[in-house]
């Protein structure tokens, strides 16, 4: 098994993926919750996470044609440039909410998704803007400040994010998804004990779906038990998502050449 060094070093390298995966578990549910699980025009309402590659493209393509008819559509455009997000086309996202954000200047709904595709296309400072704006200090809502935390996070601002993090825990106490976030954060120092402790109380939790798993699967990974990570990242998931998912999970770690150099040690101590 790797070395704490070792294992800290590892996850120092990692800082660009692991940063996308906490932007997109903290920013997903700022937007009214029923433009994710209601359905639009023949979109089959599907979670957007949940959603299969080629459920993606058929969802971008019933969204984009609804879109194109009234691109002043709030829920049409958010959840078309949700579905854009996922589906890995950042550019694209972005320029949808940059002009739902002309039409809707002071929707909240609007400046948190606005600020989600920002970070997602590495505009930091200008996706903190939008989030902070979206925000409303004296009703502060838990997932802007969980948002918030993480761009925090990825600008290198591991206390300030933090001390957000145990903000939004105030005002939404045990919630997977900003626990989850708290334990990315320890991932992006190296900090992996400190880093499983949080996403197993998030994988816990009642509420936690697929991705607060996955995280899991990759801190546990990241240490070298390989095969409970796999176990974690099968769980609950159709055997393609399984499989698309230990197959990501391992090129996450190959790039780095953690898999092998993990192996090797493991076989030494056997």
């Amino acid at each position: 098994m790797l070395t704490i060094t070792g294992a800290n070093a590892t996850a120092r390298t990692w800082q660009a993926g692991a940063m996308a995966l906490v932007l997109a578990a903290a920013l997903t549910g700022c937007a009214n919750s029923k433009l994710t699980t209601g359905s639009i025009g023949r979109d089959s309402g599907k979670p957007i996470a949940q959603m299969s590659s080629q459920e993606l493209d058929a969802a971008a393509g019933t969204l984009g044609r609804s879109y194109a008819k009234d691109p002043s559509s709030k829920a049409v455009a958010l959840r078309y440039a949700s579905v854009l997000q996922i589906d890995g086309r950042t550019d694209q996202s972005l320029a949808v909410m940059r002009k739902l954000a002309i039409t809707y200047p002071k929707d909240r709904d609007v400046l948190a998704a606005y600020g989600k595709a920002l970070a997602a296309a590495g505009q930091l400072e200008p996706a903190l803007d939008a989030v902070r704006r979206a925000q409303t200090p004296e009703y502060p809502d838990w997932r802007l400040l969980s948002a918030e935390a993480a761009i925090l996070d990825q600008l290198g601002k591991q206390g300030d994010a933090r001390s957000l993090y145990r903000r939004a825990l105030d005002l939404k106490p045990n919630e997977p998804s900003v626990l989850s976030n708290l334990g990315m954060s320890y991932l992006l120092e190296g900090d992996l004990k400190s880093a499983e402790t949080y996403m197993r109380q998030a994988a816990a939790a009642p509420g936690a779906d697929s991705r607060v798993r996955q995280n899991l699967a990759l801190v546990v990974g990241l240490q070298g038990r390989f095969e409970e990570a796999e176990t974690l990242a099968r769980q609950e998931l159709s055997p393609q998502q399984a499989e698309a998912n230990v197959t990501y999970l391992r090129s996450m770690l190959a790039q780095q050449n953690a898999w092998s150099e993990i192996k090797d040690e493991e076989k030494n101590t056997n």
